[in-house]
C-alpha cells in the first residue's frame, strides 16, 4: 500500500461578514468574502498541483456543518470535505481553534494516511514545492513534525505522523506566540521539528498589502483575478477600496 500525506485546509464558507474580518476596514464584508473564496480556490489548486510531485491526498477540513455546498463552489476538482469542528475532541487543555486542527489531524490519519497536516486558508501564494517538500519529509521514517512558520508569529503549515494532542495544548491562538508555544510543545514531548520556510498569512491590512506587491510564490490566479476585479490596489485606500464596491 503507498504511503500517502493528507493535507487539509482549514476552510470555512465565505459569507459577507463572517469571512476575514480582519480585513474589514479596509475591505467591506462582500470584499472580504470574495478575497476568502479566491483564496480557497488558489489554495486547493495549489495543493492539487503538488499531488502531482508527491503522494498527497487535498482535504478541505471544514466547519460548521451544512455549508458544504457552499464550501464545494469555491474548491478544486478532487478535493475531499472532513468536517473538523472540534467535535467531541477529549484533550485537557486542548481548547478553540486547537480542537478544530486536532480534530482535522485525527480525520485524516483514521482515514489510513501515514502523515496528516493541516494547511492555512489565508497563505495562497505558498509556493507548491514547499507543500512537496513537507510531504516528502513526513513520509520518511520515523516521527516527526513539520512546521511552516508565519510572518506574524503564527503557523501555515503543521504535519503529523501521529496525533499528538500536546502540539495544541495550552496555545493562545490568533497571538505572535503560537509557532514559538508549538516549538515548545515539541520539545515537551520530545518531538522531532523540521521548520520550512517562513510566510506570510492575510488577516490584516498589512498583509493583505504584502499581497498586493507580491511578485514571487504560486501565481494564484483567483487571488489576483478577485484583486483586479475589486480594483485593490497598494497603499490601501480605504475610499477606493469601498467605492470599488460600489
Amino acid at each position: 500500500m503507498q504511503r500517502t500525506c493528507a493535507v487539509g485546509v482549514m476552510a470555512k464558507a465565505p459569507q459577507a461578514g463572517r469571512s476575514k474580518t480582519r480585513l474589514c476596514p479596509p475591505l467591506t464584508p462582500e470584499q472580504a468574502a470574495a478575497m476568502s473564496a479566491a483564496f480557497l480556490r488558489d489554495t486547493t489548486e495549489n495543493m492539487a498541483a503538488a499531488t502531482r510531485n508527491a503522494p498527497i491526498t487535498a482535504y478541505a477540513a471544514y466547519a460548521p456543518v451544512g455549508t458544504e455546498t457552499l464550501l464545494r463552489a469555491c474548491l478544486a476538482e478532487g478535493t475531499e470535505l472532513l468536517l473538523a469542528d472540534g467535535g467531541d475532541i477529549e484533550a485537557p487543555g486542548v481548547a478553540g481553534f486547537g480542537r478544530c486542527l486536532l480534530h482535522a489531524i485525527q480525520g485524516m490519519l483514521a482515514a489510513g494516511h501515514t502523515a496528516a497536516c493541516v494547511l492555512s486558508a489565508d497563505s495562497p501564494t505558498i509556493p507548491t514545492a514547499v507543500l512537496v517538500q513537507a510531504a516528502t519529509l513526513l513520509l520518511e521514517p520515523g516521527d516527526r513534525a513539520v512546521l511552516g512558520p508565519a510572518d506574524d508569529g503564527g503557523y501555515y503549515f503543521l504535519g503529523l505522523k501521529t496525533a499528538h494532542a500536546a502540539m495544541f495544548r495550552d496555545i493562545d491562538w490568533s497571538t505572535e506566540t503560537v509557532a514559538d508555544a508549538t516549538r515548545a510543545r515539541a520539545r515537551e514531548i520530545g518531538l522531532d521539528l523540521i521548520e520550512l520556510e517562513s510566510w506570510y498569512d492575510v488577516d490584516d491590512a498589512a498583509s493583505l498589502g504584502v499581497l498586493l506587491r507580491e511578485t514571487r510564490g504560486y501565481a494564484a490566479l483567483a487571488t489576483r483575478a478577485a484583486i483586479a476585479r475589486l480594483e485593490l490596489r497598494h497603499p490601501l485606500d480605504k475610499t477606493t477600496l469601498l467605492s470599488a464596491a460600489e
